[in-house]
């Protein structure tokens, strides 16, 4: 999969969606939701990876878990934020939502296809503007 840098003229129309995620079982199951739902998923492990990726990477949404090794996700949210301005990003963790860095959207774990959906149509849009 390559992913690159374009105008909004130029996107393509399924979406480009980084997933990052400590756990196995989870990155595979929401790599699945997202593919299923007609996105390209890049699927990581830890924040680090994520911040190493190529500049003109074309990204419409982050889903970010919060307990990660390393690069914990309240220091990556913001990180990120300061590489993607544009991209939302949705917080997923089995903690309480409160307990959330500000981000654009929450995705509690467990995760369903319907979170999938409701999040892809509150954030796709309005990132695609």
């Amino acid at each position: 999969m390559t992913l690159r840098a374009s105008s909004p003229e130029e996107r393509s129309p399924v979406p480009n969606v980084l997933i990052v995620d400590d756990d196995p079982d989870q990155l595979g199951l929401l790599t699945a939701y997202f593919v299923r739902a007609s996105c390209s998923v890049i699927s990581l492990a830890d924040a680090e990876h994520a911040l190493a990726l190529p500049q003109d990477v074309d990204l419409d949404l982050i889903v970010l878990d919060l307990r990660l090794p390393g690069m914990d996700g309240w220091e990556s949210t913001g990180r990120l934020r300061s590489l993607y301005p544009r991209c939302p990003i949705a917080i997923t963790s089995v903690l309480d939502v409160q307990d959330y860095p500000a981000a654009d959207a929450a995705l509690p774990k467990p995760v369903t296809k319907a979170h999938i959906q409701k999040l892809l149509s509150k954030t796709i849009k309005r990132s695609r503007r």
